[in-house]
C-alpha cells in the first residue's frame, strides 16, 4: 500500500509538468540558453521561421500571457493506469475543471478495470494532483528559466511539423523538475512535447521515473492533451500510466472579456 502510494505520487509530479508550464512562467536570463552542436541522430533539418532564441522567447512570452489570460477550463480525461507484472490495469474516465489558480475538480463520468488500481493509483493521483493545484505549487515545477537551462540541440519535424529541440536542464535537483528535451513548434514557439526523467524520485520506493507529454493549442491557450508516465519500483515493479485530455472548454480572465469589449466599442465610434 505504501509503495503505491509512492506511485501515485510520481504520476501527479510527471502531471503537473503540464499544469505548471501551462499557468507560470519565469523571465528568460541571458545565461540560460547555449547553444551546442548537433549530436542526435534523430534530429532532421528542416525549415524553421523563428530563430532557436526567438522561439523560446515567443515560447515564455506566450506563456506569461496565458497566466493573466486563462482564467481555467474544463475537459474530459481518461486515465489508463496498469501494473505489468501483476497484470492488474484499469480505466478511469472524468470531468475535470480547473479554476486558475487554485482550483482542480473531478466529476466521475466511468471506470472499469481492477478496483485496487483505481483505488490505489488513479484515485490518488487525482487527489495528489487536485492538493498540488490547490496549494498553488505550479511554479515549482514549471518549464521556464527560472528551474531551467535551456541547451539548443538542432531542428527537427514532430508529427509533420517544423520545430525547434532543446535540451533542458534543473537549475536545481528538486522533486518534480526532469532533464531531458522540450520541443517548440519553430514559426509560433508553442510548446509540443517535453520528456524526459525526472531527477530526484520522491520516495525511496520509486528508482526510476520517465514521461513524454504532448500539448494542444485550443483557442490559442497551450494545454496538456496526453501524457505517458513509467515508474520502475522497488516493490511492484513497473507502473505505467497514460492521460489523455480531450473537449476542452478554455475559460477567458474577465478582465480580458473587459478589455476585448473596450476594444471593440472603441472599434465601433
Amino acid at each position: 500500500m505504501r509503495s503505491l502510494r509512492s506511485i501515485s505520487s510520481f504520476m501527479m509530479l510527471a502531471c503537473a509538468l503540464s499544469i505548471g508550464s501551462s499557468a507560470q512562467v519565469g523571465t528568460l536570463p541571458k545565461s540560460s540558453f547555449t547553444s551546442a552542436s548537433v549530436s542526435d541522430s534523430a534530429i532532421t533539418p528542416a525549415v524553421t521561421r523563428l530563430s532557436p532564441e526567438g522561439a523560446l522567447s515567443a515560447y515564455e512570452t506566450g506563456l506569461r500571457t496565458q497566466s493573466g489570460e486563462l482564467a481555467g477550463y474544463t475537459a474530459t480525461t481518461v486515465i489508463d493506469a496498469e501494473l505489468p507484472e501483476s497484470a492488474q490495469k484499469a480505466e478511469f474516465e472524468l470531468k475535470q475543471h480547473y479554476v486558475a489558480p487554485s482550483v482542480l475538480e473531478f466529476t466521475p463520468l466511468r471506470s472499469t478495470g481492477d478496483k485496487f488500481v483505481k483505488s490505489n493509483v488513479i484515485v490518488r493521483l487525482l487527489q495528489s494532483e487536485a492538493d498540488h493545484v490547490h496549494k498553488r505549487e505550479q511554479s515549482q515545477t514549471a518549464i521556464a528559466s527560472d528551474n531551467y537551462k535551456f541547451c539548443y540541440k538542432g531542428t527537427s519535424e514532430l508529427n509533420g511539423v517544423p520545430v525547434h529541440v532543446y535540451d533542458v536542464k534543473p537549475r536545481q535537483k528538486r522533486v518534480g523538475l526532469f532533464k531531458g528535451k522540450i520541443y517548440l513548434e519553430s514559426s509560433s514557439g508553442h510548446l509540443l512535447r517535453a520528456q524526459g526523467t525526472i531527477v530526484k524520485s520522491p520516495s525511496f520506493f520509486i528508482k526510476k521515473i520517465r514521461f513524454s507529454q504532448d500539448y494542444t493549442t485550443v483557442a490559442g491557450f497551450t494545454l496538456p492533451a496526453h501524457i505517458h508516465s513509467e515508474a520502475d519500483t522497488r516493490l511492484v515493479g513497473k507502473a505505467i500510466v497514460d492521460i489523455v485530455h480531450r473537449d476542452y472548454q478554455p475559460e477567458v480572465s474577465s478582465a480580458n472579456n473587459s478589455q476585448l469589449a473596450a476594444f471593440s466599442t472603441d472599434g465601433a465610434n
